[in-house]
């Protein structure tokens, strides 16, 4: 609090709204208990570049940066995150915050490519992380440790490995290590019980590079839909239970499943599901709003339900269909494929019929190799047009793939073709 407390007396005055562009853990928690301690509200968008910033201004004319980083340019007034940590008061009391107080607004692409706010409050925020602990099967009187690969400004690591250790009596890890090494190494210096916070990407990352994997008492994934193969080996490979986490950035965490039990997942306490307009909508518990969801979804009961795609997700070639979630989880399952993802363009060649395109790593491997491979495996309606061969995909820190360098790819794929 003592931390808290001296940022808050730095931070701009008659300015209300921040951005905590910090990469250490550590330090974007004390901006976010600066910031609720005088009353501010946070801005988390999905990224930050300059045009994010001139979004973000236009949102809020009084937004302002804290970083930890030098090098960091912006058009946005700055206050650099101070090095030195004043000495703790023995009698530092913790604020009640008010339960309506808005935690922070975060920001999904809308369907023009301007960010879409969605407002955060504190009291639904601390009810979601409390009752996240729970469905993860954390004891309430037991500490644990959190480390997590994916940053704190996306709303699956703010909520798992910022806010949860934060509330529910749990040790925040600083750092987000990155490559295999770095993830075992920090992970095998934590005290038990410890958890790994991470996404698909990085976890096929990890198992694949050989590196010796320490024990956990929970790995917890989320992002991206996880296979039943990759949560096998992860299970065998750490011991512990593997569990997913599903929810958006507009409804938080919804629900939980562990991978190999089966495609049921479990809702959070009083939260539910209706299907209403042909869409399947969330509302109740700790959802600020009813909120429609982007996924095909099926109700089993009152907090059971299965997720059977997007309805962005669909792909419908020649009047066959599939969906991409299931085209690129077999272009995964490909011998020598190292990642991989289908997407549907945006614009196509009217001689295209729709066709899907695909990016991919295959070491050693031709396009015409991996598209063998692919027709073993699936309908050869739906092979990729183009499949194009990359070094590394460029994934974003939570290990997707962002839709416009997917659809940039592709358009230096064809102005370059003969």
């Amino acid at each position: 609090m003592a931390h808290a407390r001296a940022l808050a007396a730095q931070m701009p005055e008659g300015r209300r709204h921040y951005l905590a562009h910090c990469a250490d853990r550590y330090r974007f928690a004390v901006t976010l208990a600066a910031g609720l301690t005088s009353g501010r509200t946070g801005l988390l968008p999905s990224t930050f570049n300059a045009t994010v910033a001139s979004q973000l201004k236009a949102f809020a004319e009084d937004a302002f940066v804290v970083t930890d980083d030098p090098r960091l340019a912006t058009d946005l007034p700055l206050l650099m995150f101070p090095d030195e940590s004043p000495a703790p008061a023995d009698d530092e009391p913790i604020p009640a915050i008010p339960a309506d107080h808005p935690v922070a607004w975060v920001f999904t692409s809308g369907s023009t490519g301007d960010p879409v706010p969605h407002r955060k409050t504190w009291g639904k925020l601390v009810a979601n992380v409390r009752a996240e602990r729970g469905e993860l099967g954390l004891a309430a009187d037991t500490p644990f440790a959190v480390l997590g690969t994916v940053p704190p400004q996306h709303m699956y690591g703010f909520e798992t490995t910022v806010l949860m250790p934060l509330l529910c009596g749990g040790q925040l890890v600083a750092e987000r290590p990155f490559f295999p090494t770095e993830i075992t190494e920090r992970l095998a210096a934590l005290p038990a019980p410890r958890l790994l916070v991470t996404t698909p990407f990085h976890l096929r990352n990890l198992l694949e590079s050989g590196q010796a994997v320490p024990a956990a008492d929970r790995v917890v994934s989320a992002t991206a839909p996880l296979d039943v193969g990759l949560a096998r080996r992860a299970e065998a490979a750490f011991g512990c239970p593997l569990l997913e986490i599903y929810g958006s950035t507009e409804t938080s965490q919804l629900a939980t499943r562990r991978t190999l039990d089966g495609p049921q997942w479990r809702l959070f306490p009083n939260v539910c599901l209706s299907q209403r307009d042909d869409a399947c909508w969330a509302s109740g518990g700790h959802v600020e709003a009813p909120m429609p969801l982007a996924d095909v979804i099926a109700i089993d009961g009152p907090r059971a339900f299965r997720l059977c795609g997007r309805n962005s997700d669909l792909v419908n070639v020649a009047g066959k269909r599939s969906s991409v979630g299931y085209l690129s989880a077999q272009l995964l399952a490909v011998e020598g494929v190292r990642d991989g993802a289908f997407f549907m363009p945006d614009t196509a060649p009217a001689d295209d019929i729709g066709r899907p395109a695909a990016l991919a790593v295959a070491p050693g491997m031709s396009a015409r190799q991996v598209l063998a491979g692919l027709r073993e495996r699936i309908d050869p309606v739906f092979l990729p047009r183009p499949l194009i061969l990359l070094d590394q995909l460029p994934r974003n820190a939570t290990g997707k793939l962002p839709r416009e360098v997917c659809d940039r790819l592709l358009s230096e794929h064809r102005e370059a073709a003969p």
